[in-house]
């Protein structure tokens, strides 16, 4: 694997746990259909974007966690939303990106970006 896999690797971990990321190195090395696509996202979100130094963790999980609701990307939000916790967000931090995303994308959008969040939210507090 590349550097930038190690690094993406490496911060989806502590995002998400030795266990998740070990699920992810298995499908990788899999011959499963899209597992190039998991790799990418290693190599690229993760250990080219996720590892610059011009945005905090913290600020670059703001930046994402909207640009998700934009687009309506449920599941995404969902992930996100982990990432924005285990990147210092707070759940204040986190409802007021919902909020700030109702003007600019829209009520039903908005409102399906918070049962994403809310579900998320619910799946931390469950593993504390």
């Amino acid at each position: 694997m590349t550097d930038a896999y190690e690094t993406g690797k490496s911060i989806f971990s502590d995002v998400y746990g030795e266990s998740m990321a070990n699920d992810l190195q298995r499908y990788v090395d899999s011959d499963s259909f899209g597992n190039q696509g998991a790799k990418w996202a290693m190599e690229w979100a993760f250990g080219s974007v996720w590892s610059r130094d011009g945005l905090s963790k913290k600020m670059r999980s703001c930046s994402v966690l909207g640009m998700v609701i934009a687009q309506g990307q449920l599941d995404e939000i969902k992930f996100h939303t982990k990432m924005a916790l285990a990147n210092g967000l707070s759940l204040q931090e986190i409802e007021e990106i919902y909020y700030t995303s109702i003007p600019y994308c829209g009520l039903p959008r908005s409102n399906d970006a918070k049962r994403s969040m809310l579900a998320a939210l619910a799946e931390v507090s469950a593993k504390s």
